[in-house]
């Protein structure tokens, strides 16, 4: 069971990396502005986090047999950390890259 979760904080990080490598909405939209802006990898990054927490939700379904009741302080602290594993891409696309 410990690789189930070890494989969701690994798709997490992934994920929460994907809106900061692409100048494209979620890689298949193209926009009209030339960079994609923070406010657009924002949007990205909260639909991210949802589909991720779906999938999570189904994971903890199908391994236990049911899902616990979360609170909304829950949900803040995934949503942190979720932020915290997007770091690295938000530098890399604010900082790094030169353009």
């Amino acid at each position: 069971m410990m690789t189930v979760q070890l494989t969701l904080l690994l798709l997490s990080f992934i994920v929460a990396n994907l809106p900061w490598f692409s100048e494209r909405l979620f890689y298949i939209v193209p926009l009209k502005a030339e960079r994609k802006s923070l406010a657009w990898c924002l949007f990205e990054l909260i639909v991210l986090y949802s589909l991720t927490g779906a999938l999570t939700a189904y994971a903890e379904y199908s391994v236990y047999g049911q899902m616990s009741k979360q609170g909304w302080e829950f949900y803040t602290v995934t949503f942190s950390l979720f932020l915290v594993f997007a770091f690295p891409g938000f530098i890399y696309k604010t900082l790094w890259v030169k353009r």
